[in-house]
């Protein structure tokens, strides 16, 4: 549900992941657009896919190992990504607090296409920033990348930040 907005408001959600190039697109999002972040109320949103225990998908056809999964090694697996996606929303909100910015930041599991593009119109987001992680050109035939996926899909603008090859630590 969409909550009221204080005058001009904007809504900026960013998403990131372990990799370096996430956390470059929002320090480009906070260094190069000052002024919409300075107006905006900004929110981190971080994934954490389901484990693929026991199979492997490719396309649509599903392979299976011929093994039964634990549960609670699926349980452990779910609560380390858990663990894993919360201090990545840390990190990220710390990047933020640096620059004087304040951000919520938040997290839901399940598959990133859908639950970024639900999160966009739940959120009531104006602005999506992402990474935009170069795929080679046979791979991109076969699977759409999330970034192609919001592009289609989002409700809002997209703005894709490509990558630069430094380390941001």
């Amino acid at each position: 549900m969409e909550e009221k907005r204080k005058g001009s408001e904007k809504k900026v959600m960013v998403v990131i992941d372990e990799s370096d190039d996430s956390y470059y697109a929002l320090i480009w999002l906070l260094d190069n657009l000052k002024e919409l972040v300075a107006k905006s109320s900004v929110t981190i949103f971080a994934t954490q896919p389901f484990p693929s225990c026991g199979s492997a998908q490719i396309g649509f056809a599903h392979f299976f190992a011929p093994f039964a999964t634990n549960p609670e090694l699926i349980y452990s697996i779910l609560q380390q990504r858990q663990n894993i996606t919360l201090s990545l929303c840390e990190k990220a909100k710390s990047f933020c607090a640096r620059r004087g910015v304040k951000v919520e930041a938040f997290t839901e599991a399940g598959d990133p296409k859908e639950i970024v593009r639900d999160a966009v119109h739940k959120q009531g987001t104006d602005l999506l920033v992402m990474a935009n992680y170069p795929s080679n050109p046979f791979k991109r035939v076969f699977v759409e990348t999330l970034s192609e996926y919001c592009l289609k899909n989002a409700k809002c603008p997209v703005l894709l930040v490509e990558p630069k090859s430094v380390n941001i630590m």
